[in-house]
């Protein structure tokens, strides 16, 4: 009878087992956790408890992702040991932090619970354990108490005298007082007995563990006797109850067990409220149910609370289901709460349904007899409806009717849903007949005459309402069946309700159900029901009116044929529905059942398709919303034919704007309501929906219906346009969303009561923002928060995410302000603690959906100062760095990379992150290496400019010390693995991110991460520098790189580097300031390497058919080179390709200088020539034209040109000055040989052959002496070969001087001598190998050419040689580009060459 000895395994086995489950679920753990800490009765817990809880709680949340916490477990366990006293809520903490360490600690835990308080935990907390541990001991207990029920119920039964011995006893509620007094005292007899076996078994169970397992039987050691079970108690001392033989157990009755196991522990006088004092939310799921089925069987009679009926169609979260099914169950939560001290209707209707359906069962006539169908109604969950639930039991299985052959449709032989008559008299199925036509056939299928109708006719509503009608019949039972054997009375019943059922064709209209209970019998009435009160009777009379009333006004809305009197009809009903809905639920149920029938449906509809009043049509369409929302039948029924949806669309778009109340309930598809092309009236009525009141009080508002259904057409459109890369035109046009009255109107809807109204609101609002982010702004200033952020609690996980990426995208504000008071309304604005719920949301998030939480969590930790420990910024931080590791989802990777490009908080006002253009204004980049659009919005206006920018400031500090600090800069790998991805959207938003965070490391204190970034990125960095197709790439590149050159390991990381390095930065340093900048720092030091200023011959050319080049020059991209024949080129250099553009041969002599004028209005270039005449050219297209020939008189041996002026050297002595506009000349210097000259700013600078230069000021004619000249002959002086001015300085080059002529000018003997055109003083000297016979200046080098074929390369900073360039014949001329990068040398041999830095 008590079954094997428990042993030790078996015990830990089934608490594992029971522990395990709550390991796994968090929901069903924080219930149980909540019902053990109510069970003391609102005592405050210890501290310890407390302490115990949170660490439990923490560790066990993080079980899903990983191990969790033993330390935490531990020290909760300590905490718990401590407890000077064992409760429930300590029990069960315990042996949740014994569970995954020490199985047998925790069944010692659970075990206690049963001990200390053992009616809670086999009801509430460990019912599972109950059943595996306690019940298969405790069974005979149960059988005994079974027993005695069914005695105590035969006595009663006996006591009543009822005639079916197979009735059941009647509910508690109709018990006499001393019935009811011995049911109350044997469930607590029974409660006491259960609590007195469960502590005594505990404890045995208790010592079987600390027995632990047997030895083995290889041990010779004799096995210890097991010990023996607590005897079984059947009986406990209690003064107020009286018990016979109850120590004796009961016989194994095998009938008693199996009834008693259907039976529930749920008295009719239990409290049916939750204990306020719950610390998690309770579940009404699945842990309920379970715990239910658990509990062992009850005593007593039992009914289901009538709260519990209703839930069962509240249990669905809003976020599941069509918005029409959500808009229905919130309207019937509005009309009907569902409180248990309303139950009166559902008490009495629940009593009666379980006698009725008792006896039926019982009864050998129960197939005959139908069931009313105002009983069914009245219990079902849903609202009654007559044509759709009926069952085989309403219809009369002797009498059936035949179906007309004029209702069936030939084609498809089923009877008509949408019947069409054509031209030729038959009727057939609207889809049937359409397919017909499609296939091609032209002729009628049975006539085989030709159709000559473009379109088919409208439905045959007179055919399609006698259908109905023959339907309800079919479902009405016959009103001559009487539900008992015996034969009829003569004379009829005085119930008005049969008589009516008799008068009329139409099928009985069900009446509810207290008034069916009042008009039939009951089997006891001579001894215990009382007079009817003459209220109720004033009450039943006055529904009776009501119905025969209504019955007359269907009657004539489905049989008339007069338009005004069917409109009056509708009128009418309307009143009969208002009067009915106000005066109580009872007769709702009879009104509904009466219109809700096929033939009152489709006559309404044919109201909608014939009526133009406004008043009948809005009257229409409020009754059948009404019905749609109680009947799902109603919606089956409309939506059956499209053309009745198509109706209620083009009524809508005329202006009825109730209309899309009625289109809401029905729920069409989304591709259907964008093929209505409804969004435009949707949006009209959005915009007028906020002033005017609702006059029909419909059950929902003609606004939040169309909110709702523009909703729908918004996703609808946006899912399409994503599988679909064509442009489509939107459904709702970009001006008509962007008005300022409509978003007003959404703005409001944001605190509607309907959950699915504000839910869609916002959608159309994020809709907004994504077609125009200029209106984030306006609706950041308009909406209110909490209602949104109270429905975060209440929604699916859909609805969820589409709440955090509003709120996420109404943060990216141009102001900084502004988005910090939007972020203080997000973390305080709600019932709850925002934080903490999206950090659970967080936890269970899908990967794709994770970036956009964690990052709104982030901003929201952020507000305050970052602390050194938060467990939000941790979680979130966290959960971005595993997303940008997640190289399986691109997706995921690069939502979490352009989340934290948007942390900066820096924002156009369109709502796009300024990071980019931000960094690319720190490297001082030109417009032309700029977006424009980057450009304007980085732009500030305002007169708070400087405050918003230290605000902008401040919160991009804190959230790049939030970053870097993040677990030693372990943001920086995963960047690291991002740049390195094919992805280009990916790798471009990733550069950028790494780039902010390494240039913020140079601006916050000492994090100690500045090393781990430059290991992970130093690299990196290098390679996009050096090999990115993107100049703004390159740039990001750059900036990044000169945050690493701030500390001195970073330096000397950057110099393993330094050639790829350095090429890229002379690239860049004509577009931004930051790379020069960057190049000074690096050549420090370096300016003598030949690695940092290595040359490359990139370009050759051989010319030498033309002669000798004379001279060169850059312009505009452009060489173009004077040769010895008179000859004139143009090249254009392409890689290792000089390209000949043009040339000209308009000098009959040699070219023997070219000089260029750079004016606002053009640049020309000038030739001076042996043939005594001086040129000015243009290019043009590709063709080199010349514009103006000047006349010298004398042989140009050097040209200097400005733009009033030309300065030549003629063959004599002196410069001759030609005036442009007059053509006169004049001579200056006139007893100096000059052998070189530059004209800068007016004044002209020689080089005479006496080794002397001079500066000439041309507007005064003074003249002063920069080096004087020596006394020598002419054939042994030194004459300055070549000179050149540059940033101030004028540099000369000649033969170097001896030893005493060195001496006289400080110069050394170098060749190449630096002095200052301020005051003439000598700066430095370059000592050349041979004589200097051309020079040419660049920003960073000085190139030296010799008649040795050699070009010398020398630091212009530090004026120290680099190294040598050899050409193949004597250099004659030299030039460098605008940007120094490219040096060109003509040669004697007729050969032109180009040398590139690398």
């Amino acid at each position: 009878m008590a079954g094997p000895t428990p042993t030790c395994s078996a015990i830990v086995s089934h608490t594992a087992a029971f522990l395990a489950e709550l390991v796994a679920d968090p929901l069903l753990r924080r219930h149980l956790l909540s019902a053990a800490a109510a069970a003391g009765g609102g005592q405050q817990h210890p501290a310890a408890t407390l302490q115990a809880l949170s660490l439990v709680s923490d560790a066990l949340d993080t079980a899903a992702s990983c191990s969790p916490s033993p330390s935490s477990l531990r020290a909760a366990e300590r905490l718990l040991r401590s407890l000077p006293a064992a409760t429930p809520l300590s029990c069960l903490l315990l042996a949740l932090a014994r569970a995954a360490r020490r199985g047998a600690g925790a069944a010692a835990a659970v075990l206690d619970l049963f001990a200390l308080d053992p009616a809670l935990a086999r009801h509430e907390l460990a019912p599972a354990a109950f059943e595996a541990l306690f019940a298969p001991r405790l069974l005979p207990v149960m059988r005994h108490f079974a027993a005695r029920r069914a005695a105590a119920a035969a006595r009663t039964k006996g006591e009543e005298g009822g005639s079916d011995e197979a009735t059941p006893m009647r509910v508690l509620s109709l018990m006499s007082g001393a019935q009811a007094q011995e049911m109350r005292a044997l469930e607590r007899e029974y409660d006491k007995v259960l609590d007195a076996n469960c502590r005594a078994y505990a404890l045995y169970l208790k010592r079987i563990l600390e027995a632990g397992e047997p030895s083995s039987p290889a041990v010779s050691s004799p096995l210890p006797q097991p010990l023996p079970p607590p005897e079984l108690v059947f009986g406990v001392e209690d003064d107020d109850d009286s018990r016979g033989d109850e120590d004796t157990a009961p016989e194994n009755d095998e009938s008693a067990a199996s009834s008693q196991s259907e039976l529930r522990d749920n008295p009719m006088w239990a409290e049916t409220e939750e204990q306020p004092g719950d610390l998690y939310p309770r579940r009404q799921g699945s842990v309920k149910g379970r715990r239910d089925l658990l509990r062992p069987p009850s005593l007593y009679p039992q009914r289901v609370p009538p709260h519990l009926i209703v839930q069962q169609q509240q249990a669905l979260p809003v976020g599941r289901g069509s918005p029409a099914s959500r808009l229905r169950a919130e309207h019937s939560r509005s009309r009907s709460p569902a409180t248990p001290s309303d139950d009166s209707m559902e008490e009495s209707s629940s009593e009666l349904c379980a006698a009725k359906e008792e006896k039926i069962a019982a009864s050998p006539l129960s197939s005959k007899q139908p069931r009313p169908r105002a009983d069914a109604g009245q219990l079902s969950p849903e609202p009654a409806s007559f044509p759709v639930r009926c069952d085989a039991a309403a219809v009369d299985p002797l009498q059936p009717l035949p179906t007309p052959k004029d209702f069936v449709c030939p084609i498809t032989s089923q009877v008509f849903d949408d019947p069409v008559t054509l031209e030729t008299g038959q009727t057939y199925e609207r889809r049937a007949i359409q397919e017909w036509l499609d296939r091609g056939n032209a002729t009628c299928p049975i006539t085989r005459q030709r159709l000559h109708g473009a379109q088919l006719p409208k439905t045959n509503y007179v055919l399609k309402r006698l259908i109905g009608a023959w339907r309800d019949q079919r479902r009405t039972p016959s009103p001559s069946s009487s539900p008992s054997p015996s034969p009829p009375p003569a004379t009829p019943p005085p119930a008005p309700a049969t008589a009516m059922a008799g008068d009329s064709p139409a099928p009985p209209f069900p009446l509810p159900v207290k008034a069916a209970a009042a008009s039939s019998p009951s089997p006891d009435a001579n001894t215990s029901a009382s007079a009817p009160s003459p209220t109720s009777v004033i009450a039943q009379a006055s529904l009776e009116s009501a119905v025969a009333e209504l019955r007359a006004a269907v009657s004539c809305l489905c049989t008339s044929e007069d338009l005004a009197q069917s409109e009056r009809s509708v009128l009418k009903i309307e009143r009969l529905w208002r009067d009915a809905t106000a005066g109580g639920a009872d007769a709702e149920p009879a009104i509904l059942a009466a219109l809700a029938r096929p033939a009152v449906l489709n006559g309404f509809v044919e109201i909608l398709f014939n009526s133009v009043s406004a008043q009948v049509l809005r009257v229409a369409v409020f009754l059948l919303a009404e019905l749609a929302s109680r009947d799902d039948a109603v919606v089956q029924t409309l939506t059956r034919v499209d053309s009745d949806v198509d109706c209620l669309a083009a009524l809508f778009k005329k202006g009825l704007a109730e209309a899309a109340v009625l289109i809401c309930l029905l729920s069409p598809a989304p591709e259907q309501l964008v093929e209505m092309d409804l969004a435009e009236a949707l949006v009209a009525t959005i915009r007028r929906g906020g002033g005017d009141e609702d006059p029909l009080k419909m059950c929902v508002s003609p606004k939040a219906a169309s909110v709702i259904l523009l909703s729908q057409i918004l996703v609808e459109d946006a899912a399409a346009a994503a599988d679909d890369d064509s442009s489509s035109t939107p459904p709702v046009p970009r001006s008509a969303l962007m008005s300022e009255r409509f978003i007003r109107s959404l703005a409001a809807s944001l605190e509607a009561e309907p959950v699915e109204e504000r839910l869609a609101a916002m959608r159309i609002l994020l809709r907004c923002i994504w077609e125009d982010g200029h209106c984030r702004r306006s609706i950041a200033e308009k909406a209110s928060l909490g209602a949104v952020l109270d429905a975060f609690h209440a929604v699916g996980d859909a609805d969820k995410i589409d709440i955090v990426r509003f709120l996420y995208e109404l943060l990216k504000l141009k102001k900084r302000s502004a988005a910090e008071r939007l972020l203080r309304t997000i973390k305080e604005g709600g019932s709850f603690s925002m934080m903490h719920t999206l950090l659970v949301y967080l936890q269970s998030a899908p990967p794709e959906h994770s970036p956009v939480v964690a990052g709104l969590l982030l901003q929201l930790d952020l507000l305050v100062e970052p602390r050194k420990i938060s467990m939000y910024r941790e979680e979130a931080l966290d959960c971005l760095i595993q997303c940008l590791k997640n190289a399986d989802f691109p997706r995921c990777q690069l939502l979490a990379a352009e989340t934290i490009m948007c942390l900066p908080g820096r924002f156009s006002s369109s709502g796009r992150p300024l990071a980019r253009s931000t960094l690319l204004k720190l490297a001082r980049v030109k417009e032309r290496y700029r977006q424009s659009q980057d450009l304007s919005a980085a732009r500030a206006d305002g007169e708070d400019e400087m405050e918003e920018g230290k605000a902008a400031s401040e919160w991009e500090r804190k959230a790049a010390y939030a970053v870097v600090s993040h677990e030693f800069g372990l943001v920086f790998e995963a960047l690291s693995e991002c740049l390195r991805t094919k992805n280009a959207e990916l790798f471009t938003t990733s550069l950028v991110c790494a780039a902010w965070l390494v240039h913020m490391l140079s601006l916050l204190p000492d994090t100690g991460v500045l090393g781990a970034a430059r290991v992970c990125l130093l690299r990196q960095f290098v390679v996009v520098l050096r090999s990115a197709k993107h100049g703004s790439d390159r740039v990001l590149a750059m900036v990044a790189l000169r945050s690493f050159m701030n500390d001195r390991e970073g330096m000397h990381d950057i110099t393993t580097y330094i050639k790829d390095v350095l090429r890229t930065l002379r690239e860049l340093k004509k577009s931004s300031g930051l790379a020069f900048e960057m190049l000074k720092l690096l050549s420090d030091g370096q300016e003598s390497s030949v690695d940092m200023w290595s040359h490359k011959e990139i370009n050759q050319v051989d010319c030498s058919a033309n002669g000798e080049v004379t001279s060169v020059v850059y312009l505009n991209n452009y060489i173009f080179s004077g040769h010895s024949d008179g000859t004139l080129k143009v090249w254009q250099g392409s890689e290792n390709i000089l390209a000949l553009v043009h040339e000209a041969q308009e000098h009959s002599k040699a070219i023997t200088s070219l000089s260029v004028l750079h004016s606002e209005s053009e640049e020309k270039l000038y030739s001076g020539s042996l043939d005594r005449s001086i040129r000015a050219w243009q290019l043009r297209d590709g063709v080199l034209r010349c514009v103006e020939v000047h006349d010298t008189r004398d042989p140009v041996q050097s040209l200097a040109v400005a733009s009033a002026v030309a300065c030549f050297v003629p063959q004599g002595a002196g410069v001759k000055v030609l005036s442009w506009g007059s053509g006169s000349s004049r001579v200056v210097n006139a007893n100096k040989y000059v052998r070189s000259m530059a004209l800068v700013h007016g004044k002209l600078f020689c080089g005479c052959s006496d080794g002397s230069v001079q500066e000439i000021d041309l507007a005064s004619g003074t003249l002063g002496v920069i080096q004087p000249g020596s006394k020598r002959i002419l054939g042994k002086a030194s004459p300055v070969y070549a000179l050149q001015a540059h940033g101030g300085l004028l540099y000369t080059g000649g033969t170097p001087s001896s030893s005493s002529a060195a001496s006289a000018d400080g110069g050394g003997g170098a060749a190449v001598k630096v002095w200052s055109c301020a005051n003439y003083g000598l700066v430095g000297s370059m000592a050349t190998a041979a004589e200097a016979r051309s020079l040419v200046v660049s920003a960073d080098l000085v190139y030296v050419a010799s008649r040795a074929a050699a070009v010398e390369i020398w630091s212009r900073e530090k004026l120290a040689r680099i190294g040598t360039l050899q050409a193949g014949g004597r250099v004659q001329c030299m030039a460098v580009d605008a940007d120094g990068d490219v040096l060109v040398v003509g040669t004697s041999d007729g050969k032109i060459q180009a040398w590139g830095l690398t």
